[in-house]
């Protein structure tokens, strides 16, 4: 007679943002139980999310609310969290500062507390089997001003935006944790990742969209900021493999992911526009209320760590993504079925 291996459970804040529902379909491909952390079953969101995903279980929380994680993890006793939720729009933060340091950042020390509540530590101990792995989706944003190209697990943050700060303290929390009461805890530092669902306030979305509705003439041109800012840019879809694979270690470490390459924003339009077969130079108008307060003009991963130890390489290139994201919009915007309040963008709190 067989004994049926039990699932592993996975517990996944931010479950209807871009990353979040990403990461949910590989789990649910490699034979996880995945819940959702969401705020309220009303949320239009969900319904989306269900659409997409018909096999995630749903639990309510907030990571405004430590009560409400701890009950949470009592309900849902998974095996490993992942914690995507944030207020995640860079320019955004400098306009609810407040919010993005208590969701971004105080979200994750009570969600790792509520870890420790549930599992009973309330001292040091050493990471063995049987306790929640706990995974913080650390961001590029931290580097910020950078000290040194490319960037890898040691080069020092420099944060230059609200969000950034709250991303350092949520991965300095982490790192303390991991330390302080030998958890399971680790942070990916994941570079720019994108996809036909990233919201459409994000630059690369608001070019995919502004190309596709260009194209099938309901606009005229798209206005943008600066257009001289580098990014190391990838497909989300590759990226979460990556932090199921950090939690599938012998021991907790943080890694960053990326693909070590850069492209401008100016890059990123052109072939953009070309892959809808027009020129950018027809449409594209600059906008210096777009630019950031502080800008952060470089961002370059080093995922040399990711690939000698977890195997992972990305698999979609630059210019894979941008037309798969043009070509997502042009078929969006053309579907003669899509109601008119139907939102572009995923909520990822």
């Amino acid at each position: 007679m067989s004994l049926e291996v039990p699932l592993t459970t996975a517990l996944i804040t931010g479950i209807t943002g871009q990353d979040g529902s990403y990461l949910a379909e590989h789990l649910l491909e490699q034979g996880y139980e995945v819940w959702g952390l969401v705020r309220g079953q009303a949320n239009p969101h969900v319904s989306r999310l269900r659409k997409h995903i018909g096999d995630v279980r749903l639990v309510h929380g907030d990571l405004l609310d430590q009560g409400s994680l701890i009950s949470a993890v009592e309900k849902v006793r998974p095996d490993e969290v992942y914690n995507l939720g944030a207020i995640s729009f860079v320019p955004m933060s400098w306009q609810q500062a407040e919010i993005t340091a208590e969701v971004t950042g105080m979200g994750v020390l009570r969600m790792l507390e509520a870890i420790r509540v549930v599992s009973g530590i309330g001292g040091s101990r050493t990471p063995g089997g049987g306790q929640i792995r706990f995974y913080q989706a650390s961001s590029s944003e931290m580097f910020g001003q950078v000290r040194e190209t490319p960037q890898n697990e040691r080069t020092p943050f420099h944060p230059r935006s609200p969000y950034g700060v709250a991303k350092t303290y949520g991965h300095f929390i982490t790192q303390n944790y991991r330390e302080s009461y030998g958890m399971f805890a680790v942070s990916g530092i994941l570079f720019n990742h994108e996809s036909p669902r990233r919201g459409a306030e994000f630059v690369t979305r608001k070019i995919s969209l502004g190309v596709a509705r260009i194209r099938l003439g309901l606009a005229r041109e798209l206005r943008l900021g600066n257009l001289e800012a580098r990014r190391d840019w990838g497909y989300a879809g590759d990226y979460v493999t990556a932090m199921r694979l950090m939690l599938a270690q012998d021991t907790p470490e943080d890694y960053v992911i990326g693909t070590g390459r850069t492209q401008s924003v100016r890059e990123l339009v052109e072939l953009a526009f070309s892959t809808a077969g027009l020129d950018w130079r027809d449409h594209v108008v600059g906008d210096p209320g777009l630019t950031r307060p502080a800008e952060v003009d470089l961002l370059c991963g080093d995922p040399k760590k990711a690939r000698d130890q977890l195997g992972w390489e990305p698999g979609v290139s630059f210019e894979e993504l941008v037309a798969m994201m043009v070509e997502s919009d042009l078929a969006l915007l053309s579907r003669s079925d899509r109601p008119e309040d139907e939102p572009l963008s995923f909520d990822h709190w």
